[in-house]
């Protein structure tokens, strides 16, 4: 019953690491992207005489709007991985209450097994004795072989 248990609770993990990695990688595709923005513009500023002329606000527009882009972005990975985590943490609930449920109906089946045994065995003392004698007999001489 635990190996199941480890096994989901493996599974969930490995399902929020896998959606932390691509939200990380999304945000550093768009921290590039920003870069990308910004270096075009400074060499579009710069143009080929090297005059920057009036597009200084130009490029700290660019850089302003490609921050404010990679801080969403930033916000999104961290939404999604809070909503992955809450979500694997309902998902172990529910797995840990199945497990809990079918262990205590196991419980309950040996139980009545035993009870019938012991049943068994007081309403027919001599045929449980004689039995127990000839599943001795056959376990000593399995060992002996």
């Amino acid at each position: 019953m635990a190996d199941i248990k480890d096994r989901v609770k493996g599974a969930i993990d490995t399902g929020a690491d896998r959606a932390k990695n691509l939200t990380d990688q999304a945000a550093g595709a768009a921290k590039d992207a920003t870069d990308r923005v910004g270096n075009a513009a400074g060499n579009a500023a710069n143009g080929p005489g090297g005059n920057q002329g009036g597009s200084a606000g130009f490029l700290d527009k660019v850089q302003d709007n490609a921050s404010s882009a990679m801080h969403a972005v930033g916000d999104f990975a961290n939404t999604a991985r809070d909503r992955i985590g809450d979500y694997a943490g309902q998902v172990g609930d529910k797995v840990q209450h199945y497990a809990s449920d079918a262990y205590d109906a196991v419980g309950h089946y040996a139980g009545d097994f035993g009870n019938e045994v012991t049943g068994m065995i007081r309403r027919y003392p001599v045929q449980a004795l004689l039995v127990g004698f000839g599943v001795g007999l056959l376990l000593g001489r399995a060992v002996r072989t």
